[in-house]
């Protein structure tokens, strides 16, 4: 049997052969990179070692430990099974192959900044050639798991005798406590791994180091980042030395930023040298081997770049060959030699997040005489706009606004250009022409006579008569239409005229939260400064025990965990099943794998009829992220959630609510009757009282149904979506949302969106006009880069008001929706909208993305919360925002559910981090960051 492959013989599917590092260094050879001569010593030979030293069934034994197996038990199994690998022999036919491959290793002379060729020790015996023992084992350096660092790797190694021992603990290094323990948690079993050994020659290295072929800072493939240092590499790798970092643009091989460091050691080899430590000297001592040690940096070195920029260009460019010949980006050790570059090794980078573009820490104004406001509409757009979002919300929003305003309070007073909602770096903004302003400003009293006389459909009346009724009316006519039988000059007209009808529904909403807000403000005025006395209950008692839609949809919940307890097996059932398998099978209707199709056939329809009725509920306006029609996850966790027997019953809540409103109305109602003054009061007392009820829930009724349309515009999307897939424009149908809506328009106009043909079911069936001969579909790296630069964007403060002057603070900061971002200290403080006190960890979420890291009793801390994010108010202990106020939607779910709320913060999501313990004050309207005792 040949148990030496050569490292250009090694091909890339010979993993369970020469593992994942042989089949990478075979991979750079035959890529024509330069790469020190070597080989690979195959998995056949640890094998053989196994078998004929009878160990195998022993390190099953051993190596096989529960989950719940402890440090101590990992490091005690490993030294068991290395003793198996000392007291054995290493058996003749692969003693032989392994010296004449190394002879020939030898004979191959310098190779190009290799060491010579061999020594002779003072004893007269030939040392041989210094090599590079390294593991290589099956499951190591792939793109799912590095196990980078989990197996050993001796260095100047010398003669056929000590490399007969290294290779021996090369093999035992497959069974150490780190790797066992790594492989544990992977879901590797024991008896699926093999190891090979690479065996390569020494470079005399002045310059060593690591490149990674993306930046694992940022995520950015168009970045690679070099780190160098003097000497040998292994320490660069094991982060012993300090080293000069670079970063370096992929593409042009600039310099984008350096760091030269004070390099105090180096490592360097130790000739002669019986250091264990550095490396592994034979079981008899009689084997001579080099090793490393560390020894100062020559003074004229220690503050000297490493590599001048002409160099990392030259050692970027082989970075670039080697991750295109790859196709993903690597982790590189590479080294230099008399002026050249070797590359030692390649992996794929695991666990490299997506790219992130630089955080914009300027705000450029598209207009500059203009005056711009992140509130009213934008409140419900918390992050950075989809591109599409932006175009199409920006001219439906500016018509809408001044068709109102016209109707409300005369044509003249909003002009052409007067009004808008551009983005800036992403964020979308309220923009009024100066001009335009104080023009609107002027006719503010006109506009408030109108909305109270219901003018232009506004108010609640015109609400529930006129713009909830035609808001459906248009859903209707559009949902009766096939999407897949639609034009793509159709799709986009649905979705325009969608699209405007909500933002016309909106609209009119935003006529209705004033009514709401001026309700609540002036019973709470004068039940807090005519009624209330001492011990009396505070005014939203009184507001308490109502339904409205988000209440609705949480006791639908409820009532669904409720049922599914009732059928025998259901609930196990479903608390077995992932989230994401049950949400999957929803949207499929086929039962997730393992669950029994008849409870399936039971639950599917049921939880299917609260997302036809509940599903359309938006967690942000933008279009681009999904409605819980399109993925119940966050649903189906709280459902699960209730079938733990966790939270309270909705139900009981209100009715306790109710009750206590009921009681304590009566109470104040009868006190009032006994005088004269109290008899006074109480007409308008009622008067209010009747007012703030009947207000407060039709708001949310109204907020609730924003996104009727949006799962039918999102369909319409996605299927415009899928057709520019197929013709070789995007890469996802998703990446639809990534276009801007002339890149759209256009590929409509060019026929690129036209539906497949009758009859064709095929998922990639041909269509009418395709782009071909393109390597990737023609819009994907400008899909990918606007994304890039949205994550960026997300990690920005927005700023509430632009430009950020004293006279825009003064004047229109007390109006805004968020507090201050300027404050730093351990208080944040916002507006107290839900009394109460809690301390609890704090759990910070981004979107519905995040909803399953949710855990009960944890502080729910978000940039806002929408009706779609009720379902969360019955983990938490406690909600803290950066927008919203005592008005919002976060405060009256709040009330209802008897937690304390601070809102409007502006910082919070910036501040603070899962995790970390806070207090929140909603009397006081702060949110207090607590450190542990010292």
């Amino acid at each position: 049997m040949t148990y030496i492959y050569n490292f250009a013989d090694v091909q890339a599917a010979d993993v369970a052969v020469a593992g994942g590092k042989g089949v990478g260094l075979g991979n750079l050879v035959r890529a024509g990179l330069p790469v020190p001569p070597g080989f690979v010593l195959t998995t056949a030979a640890y094998e053989a070692f196994v078998d004929a030293n009878g160990i195998q069934a022993r390190i099953q034994e051993l190596a096989t430990l529960p989950s719940e197996a402890a440090p101590q038990d990992y490091e005690d199994a490993s030294a068991a099974i290395r003793d198996l690998f000392t007291g054995g022999t290493m058996p003749a036919a692969i003693a032989y192959e392994l010296a004449a491959a190394y002879e020939r290793l030898r004979d191959d002379g310098d190779g190009g900044g290799g060491r010579d060729g061999g020594s002779r020790g003072g004893d007269g015996r030939d040392d041989g050639a210094p090599v590079a023992v390294r593991s290589s084992a099956t499951a190591e350096d792939l793109t799912s798991a590095s196990f980078a660092g989990q197996q050993e790797t001796y260095l100047n190694v010398r003669g056929a005798e000590a490399l007969d021992a290294a290779v021996v603990d090369c093999w035992s290094s497959l069974w150490t406590a780190r790797a066992m323990a790594y492989r544990n948690r992977e879901g590797i079993a024991p008896g699926d791994v093999r190891l090979a050994v690479v065996v390569q020659r020494m470079v005399e290295a002045e310059a060593a180091g690591v490149m990674f072929t993306a930046n694992p800072a940022n995520g950015r493939r168009d970045q690679i980042v070099i780190s160098a240092a003097w000497g040998l590499g292994e320490s660069v790798v094991s982060g012993t030395v300090t080293t000069d970092d670079l970063v370096v643009e992929a593409g042009t091989g600039r310099v984008l930023s350096r760091r030269t460091a004070d390099k105090e050691v180096m490592t360097v080899y130790a000739d002669g040298a019986e250091d264990r430590g550095a490396a592994h000297q034979a079981a008899d001592g009689a084997a001579r081997q080099g090793g490393t040690t560390e020894q100062p940096v020559p003074a004229t070195l220690r503050n000297q770049a490493v590599l001048d920029d002409g160099a990392a260009a030259a050692l970027a460019r082989y970075g670039t060959r080697i991750s295109d010949y790859f196709g993903t980006p690597q982790d590189i050790e590479w080294a230099r030699a008399d002026g050249n570059f070797f590359m030692l090794q390649s992996r794929p980078i695991t666990a490299l997040p997506e790219p992130v573009a630089d955080t914009p820490d300027t705000w450029p104004l598209p207009y500059p005489k203009g005056l711009y406001f992140r509130a009213s509409i934008v409140e419900q757009l918390p992050d950075p706009l989809s591109p599409l979002f932006a175009d199409l919300i920006d001219g439906s929003v500016t018509r809408s606004l001044k068709t109102l305003m016209n109707e409300a309070v005369g044509s003249d007073v909003v002009r052409d250009g007067d009004v808008g909602l551009p983005t800036i770096n992403g964020y979308a903004y309220y923009y009024y022409r100066s001009s335009a302003m104080w023009r609107v400003m002027g006719k503010a009293p006109g506009a408030m006579l109108a909305l109270a006389q219901g003018k232009a459909h506004m108010g609640m009346t015109g609400w529930r008569e006129f713009s909830h009724p035609r808001y459906k009316e248009v859903l209707k006519d559009w949902s009766a239409k096939s999407a897949a039988e639609l034009s793509g000059e159709e799709l986009l007209e649905g979705v325009r005229t969608l699209l405007d009808a909500g933002t016309v529904y909106y609209t009119a909403v935003e006529s209705v939260i004033p009514i709401a807000a001026t309700s609540e403000i002036s019973f709470r005025a004068f039940y807090d400064k005519l009624i209330r006395r001492a011990g009396d209950p505070p005014a939203e008692t009184f507001l308490l025990g109502y339904d409205s839609e988000p209440i609705r949809a949480e006791k639908s919940l409820y009532d669904l965990a409720a049922w599914a307890r009732e059928v025998e097996g259901l609930a196990p059932a479903i608390l077995h099943q992932a989230t994401a398998a049950l949400a999957e099978s929803q949207r499929s209707w086929l039962p997730p794998a393992g669950m029994d199709p008849a409870l399936w056939q039971q639950w599917h329809p049921r939880f299917q009829a609260h997302l036809d009725r509940f599903g359309h509920a938006v967690y942000n306006l933008d279009f681009a992220s999904p409605v819980p029609a399109d993925d119940p996850s966050p649903l189906l966790d709280t459902v699960k959630f209730y079938l733990r027997g966790q939270g309270n019953d909705p139900h009981e809540r209100q009715r306790l609510s109710a009750a206590r409103r009921e009681d304590q109305t009566e109470r104040v109602l009868a006190r009032l009757g006994q005088t004269r003054l109290g008899r006074s009061r109480k007409a308008p007392f009622i008067r209010l009282l009747r007012w703030a009820q009947k207000s407060a829930p039709i708001r949310e009724d109204a907020l609730a149904d924003v996104g009727l349309a949006w799962p039918l515009i999102r369909r319409m999307l996605l299927e415009l979506g899928q057709r520019l897939v197929y013709s070789g424009v995007i890469t996802r149908p998703a990446d639809v949302f990534w276009l801007r809506q002339q890149e759209l328009q256009s590929a409509v106009e060019f026929g690129l969106t036209a539906p497949q043909p009758l009859g064709t079911a095929e998922p990639l069936a041909p269509v009418a006009v395709a782009i071909t001969g393109a390597v990737r579909p023609v819009r994907a790296d400008v899909v990918e880069e606007r994304k890039m630069l949205w994550r960026g964007q997300a990690k920005a403060a927005a700023p509430q008001l632009l430009p950020e002057t004293r006279w825009m603070k003064r004047t229109f900061e007390s109006m805004m929706p968020a507090r201050s971002q300027d404050q730093p200290g351990d208080v944040i403080k916002g507006v107290g909208a839900s009394a109460g006190r809690v301390s609890a960890p704090a759990r910070v979420l981004g979107g519905p993305q995040d909803f399953g890291q949710m855990a009960p009793g944890e502080v729910l801390v978000a940039r806002i919360t929408t009706p779609a994010w009720t379902s969360l108010f019955a983990m938490a202990s406690a909600v803290v925002t950066d927008v919203g106020g005592p008005l919002s939607h976060s405060s009256i779910v709040a009330r209802e559910y008897g937690i304390p709320a601070v809102l409007g913060t502006g910082v919070a999501t910036q501040r603070l981090t899962s995790g970390q313990q806070i207090t929140v004050d909603g009397d006081a309207g702060t949110v207090t960051v607590e450190h542990p005792p010292a």
